[in-house]
């Protein structure tokens, strides 16, 4: 069985569809699944649609997604565990291919990125590079990562000493353990940040965390673009 496992922060605009996705694509793929909804202290309806939708919630309270991550994966029932963020649509192809990648001996994996809906033209310049170089050296994105449970547990899971980047380190984890695979069917996540921020702050937030290195990543204190919750009013498509 798979267990999609999606944490999620203040995501009633997005939740709906990402987890009408899921359970369309694990349908379409023949596969048995569950959906839990990791909730890390929401203030909007994000639990009441995830209920409706017929995924398990469980309800943390550490805006952290590493943590929120972690407890998902604690409860889950699957032999195939796939973290899929809130705002992140999958489709068969992705449960097709990457339970062929595990069962031919693939520690885990991820797949490469298309951004929904217009996105300004250095974010699409940006976004090109970064992807070039990122999957390059074939690390998996956060917003779509998928393992066994016996190599979840065999890594410890997502670790929660990091507010960001923790994907990286999930990636150089599960690498120890055997090879990694990069998806090239890509996922479609939300291009909100990259519409709602300017880029001189992107672009310095992300060249602090580079320099400055993993103490800055320890910190949400100093990660506001990853935490200030900031939403777009309507959902991707």
């Amino acid at each position: 069985m798979i267990s999609f496992i999606v944490p999620a922060y203040n995501e009633e605009s997005e939740l709906s569809s990402t987890l009408k996705a899921l359970g369309a694509s694990a349908e379409s793929a023949n596969q048995r699944y569950e959906i839990i909804v990791a909730d890390d202290a929401s203030t909007d309806a994000t639990a009441v649609i995830a209920v409706q939708a017929g995924a398990k919630v469980i309800s943390i309270n550490r805006r952290q997604i590493a943590a929120a991550r972690n407890a998902g994966a604690g409860t889950a029932r699957g032999e195939y565990l796939f973290f899929v963020d809130a705002d992140t649509r999958i489709n068969p192809v992705h449960i097709t291919e990457a339970i062929a990648a595990l069962e031919a001996g693939y520690a885990g994996g991820s797949a490469r990125v298309m951004i929904d809906g217009a996105i300004p033209l250095w974010a699409r310049v940006f976004v090109r590079a970064f992807c070039t170089l990122y999957f390059g050296v074939n690390l998996g994105a956060g917003a779509f990562l998928f393992t066994s449970r016996r190599n979840f547990d065999l890594i410890g899971g997502f670790d929660e000493r990091y507010f960001a980047g923790e994907e990286v380190y999930f990636s150089l984890a599960l690498k120890k353990l055997g090879r990694f695979k990069v998806l090239r069917e890509p996922i479609l996540t939300s291009g909100r940040k990259l519409r709602m921020y300017p880029a001189k702050q992107i672009l310095l937030n992300l060249f602090a965390v580079i320099v400055r290195g993993p103490g800055v990543i320890r910190s949400r204190a100093k990660l506001e673009m990853w935490y200030d919750g900031k939403r777009e009013s309507g959902a991707a498509m």
